[in-house]
């Protein structure tokens, strides 16, 4: 019988595993539910999360704790979990009449093929353990051709490859179009499965010792956190969260994929559900800000060595998203077999939003490249040309209507945060030009656009009565993106026109202590982004408001709000996009880069020169 992930399943009910390629979410039940191979932006091999058991999952538990169908699940969820301290190692525990077993998951660093690995132990007593695998390729859509191979079971179907075996071998069958095994362990006694994909034309990959690689990964990790420079208050959150975004970045390249998932709801049952597999220009300033400032400098020369791949070409065709590898053509499709998480449909994969016109990436780019070479990066050849073809275009393409930071599809208009980032990117190159005479560009040129684009915004995106910038020129509607504004220079802190929009933007746009990015609800006027039904309160905007809170002279309101947002991690200290103040519960892609980014920022703007203690 398929058992469904029912409404009382949670996002936060995932943790994480990865190996800087791709990545899997396991539930509190001991089943893997998500995992895309071999690349974060492939088609899931597991699939239940969005959908069905017969979508795809490999669930590992007591025997007695019983598959989670809707009206069990809470019989069937573990004792305890969490990481091994400052890695992506995860334990999960069951306490059972028997004894207790520990289930311990990871994907080690890859040498050709993604593994995942599996390690059974008993803790105390003798329990008895199933495991039950569902392979599903493409979403779910495919069902593999199974058979035996030199003590593993392999599964094929198409280009997809993939080779299970346990040590020592232990009973295993095939029923009910899964492949089980069942076995019991003592005190000590330990079994380990180890999953392996390879495309199906070449050879099977060498094999992995699973022991070697838990303590490979363990060190690994371990080595890696050691280098985290920041050292106040709630520094295990921020390690954690630095540890997701080393989880998410797709180590060829260097890009920081949005998310692990796709379609993942903003709100349960509605339609904002989004394929986040892929590397947001957005996300660039604060990513880099983030990883130089806590330790990491070569993570972030990766980053901004992928930035600058994904970029060359003709500026006006800058796109907002790219690949894990930059690739450009991310065409967006429903997958009508997969019901949804919670039901909520329809499932997406790619994004439509690819093909937006977004002023603000501009900017993004400019303030980028701009840390990057005032942190002391090694500069490329070809950054600065590539730099003032960005203004080149911009020069005359700033008046233009866009979609703005949040990818609306309402249609497009003069977004005020879109044209701060005009500015900023002005800004940035004067500021080039300024410290670095062996550069040329037009100085005086974007000294003049620098203060058109400052001016009009003032005039035009600026509300005297209300006392507060506007989401758009003419509107009376509010945007969280506009607390960037003293972050980004375009005013300072103290001037009454941004404590205004602070002020403003927390009323109006606040929900149970937290904050929306704008007014999404249906009753809004005009619905700005062109879709029904609302969302939770947003994570990174929250996150935003601390700051803004700090800059404008409130820290101790800002460290109140910042210390409740730490709370919503869930119990592995992972964030998803959203939270929903009013039934408690986290929504959208998840664990989110732009969460995990507001979360290390507000720490390093609030607590970055106190030490822990």
């Amino acid at each position: 019988m398929n058992a469904r992930i029912s409404h009382d399943a949670r996002i936060e009910d995932y943790a994480l595993i990865g190996d800087e390629q791709t990545a899997a979410l396991v539930g509190r039940d001991g089943s893997i539910d998500w995992l895309c191979l071999p690349r974060f932006d492939s088609g899931a091999c597991f699939a239940r999360l969005l959908g069905e058991d017969e979508h795809g999952h490999w669930r590992i538990a007591p025997k007695e704790a019983k598959a989670a169908k809707a009206s069990e699940r809470d019989t069937a969820t573990c004792t305890r979990r969490a990481y091994r301290p400052d890695t992506l190692v995860l334990d999960t525990e069951w306490d059972t009449p028997d004894g207790t077993v520990r289930v311990t998951d990871l994907m080690p660093q890859r040498d050709r093929a993604p593994d995942v690995v599996r390690i059974v132990e008993g803790v105390s007593g003798r329990v008895t353990v199933r495991s039950t695998l569902r392979l599903r390729f493409d979403y779910g859509s495919i069902m593999p051709w199974m058979r035996r191979c030199d003590g593993h079971r392999v599964a094929v179907a198409g280009p997809d490859s993939v080779w299970l075996r346990a040590e020592p071998p232990v009973r295993t069958w095939g029923e009910d179009y899964g492949t089980h095994s069942e076995f019991t362990v003592g005190e000590g006694e330990r079994v380990a499965f180890v999953l392996t994909w390879h495309p199906s034309h070449e050879r099977r990959p060498r094999l992995v010792d699973p022991y070697e690689a838990l303590d490979g990964s363990v060190t690994d990790w371990r080595r890696w956190a050691r280098r985290c420079r920041y050292d106040g208050p709630h520094r295990d959150a921020v390690v954690r969260s630095l540890i997701t975004l080393k989880a998410l970045t797709y180590a060829p390249t260097g890009g920081i994929v949005a998310a692990a998932t796709t379609s993942l709801p903003e709100r349960l049952g509605g339609v904002r559900n989004w394929d986040y597999r892929y590397c947001w220009l957005r996300d660039s300033t604060l990513a880099l800000g983030a990883l130089l400032t806590a330790g990491y400098q070569e993570e972030a020369e990766a980053w901004r060595n992928w930035l600058l791949r994904a970029v060359a070409g003709n500026p006006a065709a800058l796109q907002i998203m790219y690949g894990v590898a930059g690739e450009r053509r991310l065409p967006e499709t429903e997958l009508p077999w997969l019901p949804g998480f919670a039901g909520s449909s329809p499932v997406r994969t790619g994004n439509g939003a690819v093909e937006q016109l977004q002023l603000d990436v501009y900017g993004e780019v400019m303030d980028s490249l701009s840390l990057a070479r005032t942190a002391g990066l090694p500069t490329r050849p070809h950054m600065w040309a590539i730099q003032r073809s960005l203004m080149e275009f911009l020069a005359s393409a700033w008046r233009q209507p866009d979609q703005g930071l949040w990818e609306v599809r309402g249609g497009r208009r003069h977004f005020v945060h879109s044209k701060v980032m005009v500015w900023v990117a002005a800004d940035r190159a004067v500021r080039t030009l300024e410290r670095h005479q062996e550069l040329h560009g037009d100085l005086d040129g974007w000294r003049r656009l620098r203060e058109e684009v400052h001016r009009e915004v003032c005039e035009k995106g600026f509300d005297p009565k209300r006392n507060t910038f506007t989401q758009y020129y003419g509107s009376r509607e509010l945007d969280a993106a506009l607390l960037l504004i003293p972050r980004v220079g375009f005013l300072p802190p103290d001037d009454p026109r941004v404590t205004g929009t602070v002020d403003a933007i927390r009323a109006d746009l606040g929900h149970g202590g937290l904050l929306r990015r704008y007014d999404s609800e249906e009753d809004a006027e005009p619905v700005v982004d062109g879709l029904p039904g609302g969302e939770g309160a947003f994570l990174a905007c929250s996150f935003w408001l601390a700051d803004a809170l700090h800059l404008t002279g409130r820290p101790q309101e800002a460290r109140e709000l910042f210390e409740r947002l730490v709370r919503l991690c869930n119990d592995v200290g992972l964030l998803a996009e959203e939270y929903d103040p009013d039934a408690g519960r986290q929504l959208g892609n998840f664990p989110q880069a732009f969460s995990h980014l507001g979360l290390v920022n507000s720490a390093l703007t609030l607590f970055g020169t106190e030490e822990a203690g």
